[in-house]
């Protein structure tokens, strides 16, 4: 059976993204870098929004991004990727990518029970809130930024029931950020 964990960024005031989809707010230091590489090193499959998807696409297969931080560049262009998207499927897509256009909450139940490596949900926040309301997500990884913004759109928006975790492990950088490692109990 496949763990499947989510990693995303917020503000102190719980935000996933500012308005107009803004994520510039988030600072990313040589420690996050470097936690980065060893979570792309365990080789999970990285589940994807289609907007997510789209962003990560555009930067992560660019020589910019292979020059500011060639490992993580390296292991996002070769790791499998599955996007949940209810638009068609692009022309061109990212290298190792697979689209699923049907239910959410039924694929990832199905891709849990046959999937034999680990999946990690990079952002997405919407995918993060609608799996969560059916606690299919077994942990969750969130660096909070020292910032708080006015407006934003909050992390488990839409949420049926309160959702209990237990706290895992955490990790303050030197940059202000501070990883929260929740598990479900």
């Amino acid at each position: 059976m496949s763990k499947l964990s989510a990693f995303l960024f917020l503000t102190l005031n719980g935000f996933y993204k500012g308005p107009e989809d803004d994520i510039s707010w988030h600072s990313h230091g040589e420690e996050e870098t470097r936690f980065s590489e060893e979570m792309l090193s365990r080789d999970n499959i990285l589940v994807f929004g289609r907007k997510t998807y789209e962003m990560m696409a555009d930067f992560w297969t660019t020589d910019m991004a292979l020059e500011m931080s060639p490992i993580v560049a390296e292991g996002m262009n070769r790791a499998e990727k599955i996007v949940f998207s209810k638009q068609a499927i692009p022309d061109e897509i990212w290298e190792n990518s697979r689209f699923i256009t049907d239910d959410l909450i039924g694929s990832i139940r199905f891709l849990k029970q046959t999937e034999q490596k680990n999946m990690t949900i990079l952002g997405s926040g919407n995918i993060v809130s609608q799996l969560a309301s059916h606690n299919l997500i077994d942990e969750y990884q969130i660096i909070i930024d020292p910032v708080a913004l006015g407006h934003g759109t909050p992390l488990f928006s839409g949420m049926q029931h309160a959702l209990n975790l237990k706290i895992a492990a955490t990790i303050t950088f030197p940059d202000g950020t501070v990883l929260l490692t929740y598990q479900t109990q």
